[in-house]
């Protein structure tokens, strides 16, 4: 049994503080939208079905095997891979899975930052009236115009940088928890308000029944692949963001119990999303359309034909950049500990140093989408916006899929199974533990290969 570390940094106050957190994680930009639209392109409440049995399969037994191994090392995720497999009696060279999820959270915060700007924007467009009465070539103008102008990208990409690091710098229990305290029920409060209004004044039934009318005609072998790979990505797994996380949980809250919990609370933030944006943008016969088109583009025109939609469209984005705000501060806390942990720095100039860097590295994206624009193609679909898209490639099809998939394999087969069941708190006889080795060692790891096969174009 390894000696049992306590995390430099603090931990979380209860096991709620870290549900919240790590929902925060999961429940991003992405999730606002995609969610609920893929879920009605696939079969609606068939899709919700096969989703929830990809969660069980691959999302939770991964995100338990993240948080074990987190909590087990209680170190930034490239000190506690390398600490971890010398106590396995493994390679150190598992450190290089702590060192990409690092880094993989460093890559997507400087382009997620700069798309969560246009949500900071949008809430000053939506409360002055920008969007009241507008038509789709006003709003379509509103947008090129935001996109095109790299000097106002660049200023909103800076204020949410500063926001960020503003909460990380504060630390676990001051800034984190804090934070997350706030903004997740914030998020929720503000969603339920909306989907409330969507019950009042949109076609509900037609956006309850475009969600959960279970068509099992429309799935086929890739609904599936879609299903399977939103489990795995929806919950943040593989770039060290539930690993760090877990290394702050409590000794005695149980892991399993806890996953299970921040999977229904993603789940059920994606289908509360779906219900107060389909039917706001059915009864405005508008297309239920998919991407950041759909969040920046075709819902600002409802919200401009509305009754109070000044007032709602400007909650909406409220709730966006609260979502988006959750996520950015579990994508940078690794880089943030292992330049405390690895470098000595405090945490304060730690999170200057990270925060500069993914500040510089998002000037990449800002220009991708004006002076810096080529086309190329990627598995069969032709991407426009250059190094941005490049970025989005290597870690969301690459590096986030090969994550996860050596997270199973350490936590299956490289690790003993003694060490697990100490971890897990549970018993080698017990069926869930059983059920979880079983899943993390055959599964998991084949659905993740698959995957990533489908994200690269293989599939």
């Amino acid at each position: 049994m390894a000696t049992k570390r306590q995390s430099v940094h603090g931990q979380w106050s209860s096991r709620w503080a870290f549900v919240l957190a790590a929902t925060g994680s999961a429940v991003g930009l992405g999730n606002i939208w995609k969610f609920p639209y893929i879920a009605g392109e696939n079969g609606g409440g068939a899709f919700v079905l096969v989703y929830l049995v990809c969660i069980c399969l691959i999302g939770v037994p991964i995100m338990m095997a993240e948080i074990m191994l987190g909590r087990r090392g209680r170190q930034n995720p490239v000190m506690t891979m390398e600490t971890l497999a010398k106590e396995e009696g493994r390679s150190t060279h598992w450190r290089l899975l702590g060192l990409m999820g690092v880094l993989a959270g460093f890559f997507i915060l400087s382009y997620y930052s700069v798309i969560a700007g246009w949500a900071l924007s949008y809430i000053f467009q939506s409360a002055s009236g920008a969007f009241v009465g507008s038509s789709a070539e006003t709003v379509g103008k509103i947008f090129g115009d935001l996109v095109s102008t790299p000097e106002t990208l660049l200023l909103w990409h800076t204020l949410f940088m500063v926001m960020t690091m503003l909460v990380v710098a504060r630390g676990v229990r001051s800034g984190l928890e804090k934070a997350v305290t706030w903004l997740m029920p914030g998020l929720f409060l503000i969603l339920v308000l909306l989907v409330g209004y969507a019950m009042a004044e949109g076609s509900f039934a037609e956006g309850v029944n475009f969600l959960f009318s279970a068509d099992f005609s429309k799935l086929n072998w890739g609904s599936v692949l879609i299903a399977m790979g939103h489990a795995f990505f929806t919950l943040s797994l593989g770039m060290g963001a539930i690993m760090i996380y877990g290394s702050y949980l409590p000794e005695k809250v149980s892991i399993a119990k806890t996953s299970f919990m921040v999977a229904a609370a993603d789940t059920t933030v994606a289908l509360l999303a779906g219900l107060a944006i389909f039917p706001i943008v059915f009864v405005n016969d508008l297309a239920p359309g998919s991407g950041p088109g759909l969040v920046f583009q075709t819902l600002p025109i409802a919200f401009g034909q509305m009754p109070g939609g000044l007032i709602v469209g400007t909650l909406f984005f409220v709730m966006l950049v609260f979502a988006a705000w959750s996520s950015s501060i579990s994508l940078i806390e690794p880089a943030v500990t292992w330049l405390v942990e690895k470098k000595t720095m405090t945490r304060g100039k730690a999170c200057v140093v990270s925060g500069i860097a993914t500040w510089l590295l998002g000037i990449v994206t800002v220009l991708s989408f004006n002076k810096w624009s080529f086309e190329f193609t990627f598995a069969g679909h032709k991407k426009t916006e250059g190094l941005f898209d490049m970025l989005d490639i290597l870690t969301a099809n690459i590096m986030l899929p090969l994550g996860g998939l050596l997270i199973a394999i350490f936590a299956g087969w490289q690790m003993a199974k003694t060490s697990s069941i100490d971890e897990l708190g549970m018993e080698s006889t017990d069926l869930s533990y059983r059920m979880w080795r079983f899943l993390v060692r055959y599964v998991t790891p084949v659905a993740v290969i698959i995957i990533m096969l489908k994200a690269i174009g293989i599939l």
